[in-house]
């Protein structure tokens, strides 16, 4: 059953109670990384494996994980080429109160370094789990911008 979380801002990704922080370099410099994360929506599917279907709202998305999961999403900030983050405001992931996620691109060498933060807030049980499920988001996000950094030109 879905539900509405707290609508929290972009400064919930430092005060959550739970922050996840994941980073990696790639080829791909920083416009082409933002252009795939923030404009093209529905092509999260093809290299994000956890992502079965996405598509862009009035001002957010809507995205469907493998597994059931789904969220409606509001852009919180989309400043080009270095950040783009967004609040989950509905889904049905059980025990989850507040849900904020931010991509932050730099220029690294001839590529990006790419950080994604995954800030929580939810039941006991919900930040258990997310604590557990770190090494987990941790390879599927090692794997994701592995497999977009391939469809995209180098930088």
């Amino acid at each position: 059953m879905a539900r509405g979380l707290r609508p929290v801002g972009l400064d919930f990704v430092e005060s959550a109670p739970v922050r996840l922080v994941f980073a990696r370099e790639v080829r791909a410099g920083p416009e082409a990384v933002f252009r795939a994360l923030a404009e093209d929506v529905a092509g999260w599917a093809d290299w994000f494996p956890a992502v079965r279907r996405a598509r862009p709202t009035a001002g957010g998305r809507e995205v469907w994980l493998r597994g059931g999961t789904r969220f409606e999403e509001t852009v919180l900030v989309a400043t080009r080429p270095e950040v783009y983050a967004y609040r989950v405001d509905v889904t049905n992931a059980p025990g989850a109160r507040a849900l904020v996620e931010e991509w932050r691109i730099d220029a690294a060498g001839r590529g990006s370094r790419v950080r994604w933060t995954f800030a929580a807030d939810g039941s006991g049980a919900f930040r258990a789990a997310l604590r557990l499920a770190r090494p987990g988001l941790g390879r599927a996000f090692r794997e994701a911008v592995t497999a977009l950094d391939r469809r995209l030109p180098s930088g």
